[in-house]
């Protein structure tokens, strides 16, 4: 009879709970090192072009592409950052005001409430007067606690934090595409001729992957950019082009997305009492999510090679565990796994 417990099977389970460990308790800690890895290999492909383009010297490649990206980054994190926090900021400012002019305009409603209303019963008036009063305490509550001093606080105190892991990315990331082609030499040292082959197909494969993720990201916020311009031609056309840019450029980052635009502006016209256009960009903004929950883990799908229900669980997960990076590192998860299983690094052959 076998063994119950051979060294294949104890080395098996040993790997699979230092993998278990290392998903739990490193990876959220690792993200910024995860992703300069990742970027550097996303980044390759253009050092190599450059180098043969151009008879560059490796490190000439590197530090002309890194720059060129850092510019981009900078340009996009400028951009967001400024407009967001520059928003938040108006809005605080004018919030109290334009509370104050809703309130009286909620007066004159009541007032013309209780005028067409004088053949109904008392119970029906009272009940529609009671329900408007909870839906309009529920709008300040939701805005006055997005401006609140204490959410403000809260954004501001995890800038360090963010600034610390972004430091560490961009370095890390620099550091990575200059020694790139030595790490991959030091690890095929270490691998037979079978296993370097299987490694070598995983690369591949989850290079294409990325490529597809990203062309996956910009068709889903094509759509985006389509609906929110329809959307704001009849909502508020002289803002329709303008403001459409806008939340195309803030969807491509799938942390953010449209809601982190018309969400605040939605608010922001509750609170200065345009409650028509408040309701409609309102509506807008869960048709454009509905839009990219629907259609993204269909285009991730068939562009990374995964089901949409697989691609949705992944995200699903990924975001329960590690927040809104769990969008990205959930389907990335899947995706090795995945991977490996069609490289032969992992064999699932077993029936029970």
């Amino acid at each position: 009879m076998p063994k119950l417990f051979t060294k294949k099977l104890l080395i098996i389970t040993l790997l699979i709970s230092l993998f278990i460990i290392f998903i739990i308790f490193v990876l959220p800690l690792s993200v910024p090192i995860i992703l300069a890895l990742l970027t550097a290999f996303l980044l390759e492909p253009i050092v190599k072009w450059s180098k043969e383009k151009f008879k560059w010297p490796r490190k000439s490649a590197v530090i002309t592409v890194f720059i060129l990206f850092l510019l981009l980054i900078s340009a996009i994190l400028y951009f967001t950052i400024t407009q967001l926090i520059g928003q938040i900021i108006q809005l605080t400012k004018v919030a109290p005001e334009y509370f104050n002019t809703l309130s009286l305009s909620w007066m004159n409603y009541q007032s013309k409430l209780f005028s067409y209303t004088q053949g109904m019963p008392i119970e029906v008036v009272s009940s529609i007067d009671k329900e408007f009063n909870r839906f309009l305490a529920v709008m300040q509550k939701a805005v006055l606690g997005f401006v609140s001093y204490e959410s403000i606080s809260s954004l501001l105190s995890k800038i360090p934090n963010f600034l610390v892991s972004f430091i560490v990315y961009i370095i890390t990331l620099f550091l990575f595409m200059l020694d790139l082609t030595n790490l991959k030499k030091m690890v095929f040292r270490h691998l037979t001729p079978a296993t370097a082959e299987k490694v070598r197909f995983m690369t591949s494969r989850l290079n294409s992957v990325t490529f597809g993720f990203m062309k996956a990201q910009l068709l889903a916020s094509l759509f985006i950019l389509v609906a929110s311009f329809i959307g704001l031609l009849f909502i508020a056309p002289e803002y329709a082009i303008v403001m459409s840019i806008v939340i195309w450029i803030v969807d491509i980052i799938p942390i953010l997305g449209s809601i982190a635009i018309v969400g605040p502006w939605s608010l922001y016209q509750f609170a200065t009492g345009d409650i028509a256009l408040g309701t409609k960009l309102a509506i807008l903004a869960l048709v454009l999510l509905i839009i990219r929950r629907s259609v993204e883990p269909k285009l991730m799908g068939s562009q990374i090679g995964l089901s949409a229900l697989a691609t949705l669980i992944a995200m699903f997960i990924g975001l329960q565990v590690f927040g809104f990076l769990g969008l990205l590192i959930g389907p990335l998860i899947v995706i090795v796994f995945t991977t490996a299983k069609e490289a032969g690094i992992i064999k699932m052959n077993f029936k029970i």
